[in-house]
């Protein structure tokens, strides 16, 4: 039997690749963006009391009532923002189940959707599964800032969507408000849709403010905003991630949503809202908690060859191997994993048409000791 792929061009992930190659050589994993420590002590607790009291079964397709009234608490509380959790806030198995849900939503075929290289490898597939193209616009190093008059440039009738992410992954970056208000102006004067990828809204670092689309009232009214628990409260695998929009684009994403995971899982629902109401420092003082982990690995790799690129906030740190080698990054990551015990991602994974640099990522959510023993293998790399 031959069967014509949607997805010609995809195959497994460079994270599972990577992961498993670490595994293999029982090296130090920064590759994929996960944590090594535990999740706060009550949330399992709180799980486990949910379970307990007979939270077993479906929730109801947008999440639980509590865990919903929460996000809007979070929403008014860091943004100002007041959304309904009834008609404005879905529940989701994941972010990246939302982004997909939203894409479907929005994108018809033969519909361009702008994208940011490097971008996150999860939305060229849902585009290209919407029936739309994806249209890339590359940042460029060392501060991956976005041109908008260049944005503008590449806006046709064809154009339906942009997706933002800021904090931005693999690079670190964060949209200052002149971006934010930049893409408002484009989104409104263009009658177009925004999908903003927020999952390290928590995350800015050195004092920055904290921005969002959630903020900017008009952009808001044409947007999905996504964001992720797994990232915020370090328990990815639990796969629980939300979105809010507007009603209008709420009831379309439900549509979707009810068909692809209908609900998600429902003691982790109940533990993650009484969390929110009990513990709100958690999300408080996420930033300061990521900012230190930046700052010691930074100064950890200070006498390695690798030239360390700004980081504004999420738990990535991009480093220039230049000095090292002339390997491609693919190369030198699969190196780097084999002869050094460290596993990184390969930037030039993230763009349509990679650029000519030498320049790989690193996951910084890991425990001190993990941190300090790949640090160190780190800086006996020599060319």
């Amino acid at each position: 039997m031959k069967l014509q792929s949607k997805l010609p061009s995809v195959g497994t992930t460079i994270f599972s690749q990577m992961s498993q190659l670490a595994a293999e050589q029982q090296a130090i994993n920064l590759s994929q963006g996960f944590p090594d420590f535990p999740c706060d002590p009550l949330l399992p607790e709180l799980v486990f009391q949910a379970s307990q009291q007979g939270l077993n079964q479906y929730a109801p397709m947008p999440g639980l009532l509590v865990l919903r009234e929460q996000i809007a608490a979070l929403t008014q509380r860091c943004y100002g923002r007041a959304v309904c959790p009834d008609r404005q806030i879905t529940v989701t198995s994941g972010a990246t189940e939302a982004l997909f849900v939203a894409i479907q939503a929005l994108v018809r075929s033969g519909d361009e959707v702008i994208v940011f290289d490097p971008a996150y490898d999860s939305y060229l597939p849902a585009v290209e599964l919407a029936g739309g193209r994806t249209v890339h616009i590359p940042l460029q190093p060392p501060e991956y800032r976005v041109d908008w008059q260049a944005v503008e440039r590449q806006i046709s009738s064809k154009t339906r969507l942009i997706m933002v992410n800021s904090p931005h992954n693999p690079t670190g970056m964060v949209f200052s408000r002149e971006d934010w208000l930049a893409l408002e102006q484009l989104v409104l004067k263009h009658r177009l849709f925004c999908i903003s990828d927020e999952v390290y809204e928590h995350m800015v670092f050195d004092s920055l403010p904290r921005h969002s689309a959630n903020q900017l009232t008009q952009l808001a009214e044409r947007t999905v905003v996504v964001s992720s628990f797994g990232k915020t409260f370090h328990v990815t695998g639990w796969k629980l991630g939300y979105a809010v929009a507007p009603v209008e684009l709420t009831t379309e994403f439900r549509k979707i949503h009810q068909y692809v995971t209908f609900s998600s899982f429902t003691p982790a629902q109940q533990a993650i809202a009484e969390l929110m109401q009990q513990k709100p420092e958690l999300v408080t003082n996420l930033a300061d908690f990521y900012q230190q982990k930046r700052d010691s690995f930074r100064s950890l790799l200070q006498s390695s060859g690798f030239a360390l690129l700004p980081c504004q906030g999420t738990y990535f740190q991009l480093a220039d191997y230049s000095a090292l080698s002339a390997l491609d990054d693919v190369s030198f990551c699969r190196q780097l994993t084999v002869e050094h015990k460290v596993a990184a991602i390969p930037l030039s994974v993230f763009y349509r048409q990679p650029p000519q640099q030498q320049v790989i990522r690193f996951c910084f959510a890991k425990q001190p000791l993990t941190l300090q023993q790949a640090a160190e293998k780190l800086c006996r790399v020599s060319r």
